[in-house]
């Protein structure tokens, strides 16, 4: 046995013995409810990781995520639903089954036959057909991400933008129906429209090969990094934020964009 099905049998133990009536009371009390809030957590501290690059923070969180997979497969095994070893099998058996240009005889010459070959197997398989090709997205992805995801998959049929010039003229337009709408002063119709243009720039984005979550993350992290240093520098001077004034936090600002 190597070393990885060992450590994969070890952990599957402990869980066991977490979620045994002699083990702990947190771990038993949880649900697969509770759970997947935890999943969802773990898997963004992963993300962090991968964009920091830090193998040794990677292997952490990956081990983050695998133990909650892991967990959550145990407490269905526990119900008598399936077990991990279903969930081995069926994903390696389906892995096998959607790559016959690697397990079989099919040629393939590029990436986008495989997706095509993908779509054909999964319908042999069983899988129910989807009443339109932007089925099957989940509806709690992140916004950014599922949007993303639906413009790429109509573009796949030919709706979509010849080239990024249009889906700036798209942008524009949509700004001025804010402003159109702000001058009415109707909550739900500026709603839509922040959502109309927050769906372009993603639009632009996708043209772009930028991906949009990623792209707002990194803005977000150099968001925080640069109000860090306004605080910093406040509060070396005995101040904080609150009491300073909007335009010496401009000039702080702009230092921390030099920096």
């Amino acid at each position: 046995m190597d070393r990885a099905a060992r450590n994969l049998m070890e952990v599957m133990e402990v869980i066991r013995t977490l979620r045994s009536p002699e083990g702990c009371p947190w771990d038993r009390k949880q649900t697969p409810a509770m759970v997947k809030n935890y999943i969802t957590e773990e898997l963004y501290e992963l993300l962090d990781a991968i964009d920091s690059d830090d193998s040794v923070h990677i292997a952490e969180e990956t081990g983050d995520v695998l133990f909650l997979l892991l967990f959550l497969a145990r407490m269905y095994e526990e119900q008598g639903s399936f077990s991990v070893a279903d969930s081995l099998e069926r994903i390696r058996d389906k892995m096998i089954h959607r790559h016959p240009h690697v397990f079989g005889d099919t040629q393939v010459d590029n990436a986008e036959q495989v997706v095509a070959n993908w779509q054909k197997l999964k319908v042999q398989e069983g899988k129910k057909p989807k009443e339109s090709i932007l089925d099957g997205l989940p509806a709690s992805m992140p916004g950014l991400s599922r949007a993303c995801a639906l413009t790429r998959k109509a573009a796949r049929v030919g709706f979509d933008w010849q080239e990024a010039g249009g889906v700036f003229a798209k942008i524009r337009e949509e700004l001025s129906e804010l402003e159109a709408e702000i001058g009415e002063a109707k909550p739900a119709r500026i709603k839509d429209e922040i959502g109309d243009i927050l769906f372009s720039i993603v639009n632009l984005a996708r043209h772009l090969n930028v991906e949009p979550e990623e792209a707002l993350r990194s803005s977000c992290e150099k968001f925080r990094s640069r109000f860090g240093y306004v605080e910093q520098q406040l509060k070396k001077q005995g101040r904080g934020p609150t009491d300073a004034t909007l335009e010496e936090m401009d000039l702080l600002w702009e230092e921390a964009k030099k920096i």
